[in-house]
């Protein structure tokens, strides 16, 4: 493998392209405890956008339904995958049957007091809970995790010290942005998890990302 901090050519390519959000992004030496997240939506947008897989671009993915909008930061952690690991884990804690992943990288918001008005960024982001949610027969989890170093939020260092309507609005918003006229909305969050267990789901995320994406590296350099 080409170390590309010896390796010009490497250097110059990785100056000149952008990396891929999901995978390009290192997710930081000290996960899962603190991470790195890329922002798809903040809450002043009225329609949700989603990172296209292909490109690393954001895209459009569907207006906001009514005034649904999103009560924190949210977005993605790079170089995550909720595959086989992430569903069992789910069926562990359930009981449920037949539950996969949904083959997306792991889902993460973050709160912060500072009014951020634009996604496409990246944020350092330190973990303390998150939502074990099922849509159909995929497991779906929400991490919920604060802004590192922000002067509010700093202090809560697990779901449980956070103030009760800070996660009903969370839970509301994932339990209803999925809404479309005509269709039938078959999510549900099961559990309101602690910092330990979203250690968990995130590490086991990693795992199902390096089996996912075992030759990404090879092909890559």
């Amino acid at each position: 493998m080409v170390d590309k901090l010896s390796d010009p050519i490497g250097r110059l390519m990785g100056l000149r392209y952008k990396s891929h959000p999901w995978h390009g992004i290192y997710i930081g030496k000290n996960a899962p405890e603190k991470v790195t997240a890329f922002i798809e939506v903040v809450p002043t947008d009225t329609v949700k956008y989603e990172i296209d897989k292909d490109s690393g671009y954001l895209r459009i993915d569907r207006p906001q339904k009514y005034s649904n909008v999103v009560p924190a930061l949210y977005g993605f952690i790079p170089q995550t995958f909720c595959g086989d690991e992430v569903g069992k884990y789910c069926m562990e804690k359930t009981g449920r049957e037949n539950i996969k992943g949904d083959g997306d990288p792991i889902d993460i918001c973050v709160l912060t007091e500072k009014d951020i008005t634009h996604g496409d960024i990246l944020v350092h982001a330190r973990p303390i809970g998150g939502f074990r949610m099922i849509d159909g027969n995929e497991a779906d989890d929400k991490i919920i995790a604060v802004l590192n170093n922000d002067v509010v939020y700093e202090g809560y260092k697990d779901v449980s010290d956070l103030p009760p309507i800070v996660i009903e609005r969370l839970k509301h918003y994932f339990l209803t942005y999925k809404d479309m006229p005509g269709k039938d909305n078959d999510t549900e969050i099961t559990h309101t998890y602690e910092v330990e267990e979203a250690y968990e789901v995130i590490q086991r995320s990693i795992t199902d990302y390096q089996k996912r994406f075992d030759n990404l590296g090879k092909l890559l350099y």
